[in-house]
């Protein structure tokens, strides 16, 4: 029996939809060759930095510039042709966030190595998770000594501990200040506290008597009780450290209440960034601090990397995240002489490091309670005009220093 032509044409159109319909879910359903293979050849590291809450600007810095050395390293190769991929968590400035942060990167990303450790008390929580999970991690900015005082033997650190932030400080008073006494203003926080007690061992070893040792909460907006004692107090230096906003408001009220000593001096941190000058103005001028990197120091790439981020970010980087750049360098380095691609392998590799990096030489060594530390020298930093200028040791200075401090 004949079939009509219209019945014939509206089976063949359906057989034919049908085709085309499972065929192009085959292709749009299943990955391409090419997604597949990358995602087979890439080499998973991740980093915990604080994105959010009050250290932000620090980790938006830092995060910037281990983005910055990823772009770098896979674009010359990988590791031995292979991507890095960054998984980046926020640790929102908490040890419990970060903790969090590091179970995930470890457990279900698969990281095989880790950066970051911003705060103090974030490094610590997280160097434990990497030390309980056998993950390699690589601290580079949380400076409290006890990091690497834990006897760990799968955490490396690249910067200097706190004890070690005034060492250029300390041989510009000796030199230079020659100061009698000293007011000690921190943060109640495992850096503050860190810091504060290893500049008072550096003050009794100058001879420098301590007149006023007294730790504050972050956050406030009226230091000026605080600073009232200090005044009374009459010392010729004022040491702080302090995170950002702190570091901003200390200055302007000790300027409004006529605090003046022969020089103020920050132990980093918030002293550091663009934003202190942003945040206290006019009484930024002539404000010393301790500093672990500058762009004039001897380092290979150092002033490469530090051109390269105000042109791409559209503002100066400082120590920190040179320390960021720096360390995702250190660890493609131990990735690229892993035996094979193990966090025990990298963790082999990273022990045996020995490398030049914008940030300074790296190699982990073992000294005094401290395990796996790399040792760098420090330097002294002053707020000349708005511009944050090298002024200790002469030798790296971009600018002779200001003192007496008008």
């Amino acid at each position: 029996m004949n079939k009509s032509p219209m019945l014939f044409r509206r089976k063949a159109f359906a057989v034919w939809s049908l085709f085309f319909a499972v065929a192009w879910g085959v292709v749009s359903c299943a990955p391409s060759g090419s997604d597949q293979s990358a995602k087979a050849e890439t080499i998973r590291v991740g980093v915990v930095l604080p994105l959010t809450g009050e250290q932000a600007q620090f980790g938006e810095i830092e995060k910037d510039s281990f983005q910055m050395a990823l772009e770098e390293i896979n674009g010359a190769g990988g590791v031995n042709g292979k991507p890095i991929e960054l998984l980046i968590e926020d640790d929102t400035g908490r040890p419990e966030v970060g903790r969090s942060a590091m179970e995930k990167l470890i457990t279900q990303n698969k990281a095989i190595a880790i950066g970051g450790g911003y705060s103090s008390s974030v490094a610590f929580a997280i160097a434990g998770v990497a030390q309980q999970r056998q993950v390699p991690l690589v601290v580079n900015t949380g400076s409290d000594d006890k990091i690497t005082e834990q006897n760990w033997d799968y955490v490396f650190r690249i910067n200097p501990p706190a004890s070690e932030y005034p060492a250029a400080v300390n041989s510009f008073l000796q030199e230079v200040v020659k100061p009698k006494t000293a007011a000690l203003l921190y943060e109640n926080t495992s850096f503050g506290q860190s810091s504060s007690k290893s500049f008072a061992e550096q003050a009794e070893k100058l001879g420098l008597q301590i007149v006023l040792k007294e730790g504050y909460e972050s956050g406030a907006v009226d230091f000026k009780p605080l600073l009232t004692k200090v005044k009374a107090a009459q010392p010729d230096l004022v040491y702080m450290v302090s995170y950002l906003m702190d570091a901003a408001l200390l200055i302007r009220q000790s300027r409004e209440l006529g605090l003046a000593p022969k020089l103020f001096v920050g132990g980093g941190a918030g002293f550091t960034l663009p934003g202190f000058a942003a945040n206290a103005g006019d009484a930024a001028q002539g404000v010393f601090s301790a500093d672990l990197w500058v762009p004039s120091a001897p380092y290979p790439g150092a002033k490469e990397y530090f051109d390269k981020y105000a042109k791409t970010y559209g503002k100066n980087a400082e120590y920190h995240g040179a320390e960021a750049y720096s360390c995702l360098y250190v660890i493609a380095d131990a990735l690229k002489r892993a035996k094979d691609l193990t966090p025990a392998a990298v963790r082999q590799a990273l022990a045996e490091t020995d490398m030049k990096t914008a940030f300074g030489p790296v190699k982990f060594v073992s000294y005094d309670k401290k395990t796996q530390q790399n040792r760098l020298p420090t330097y002294l930093v002053q707020w000349q005009n708005g511009k944050l200028e090298t002024v200790w040791p002469k030798e790296f200075a971009s600018q002779p220093y200001i003192y007496p401090v008008p």
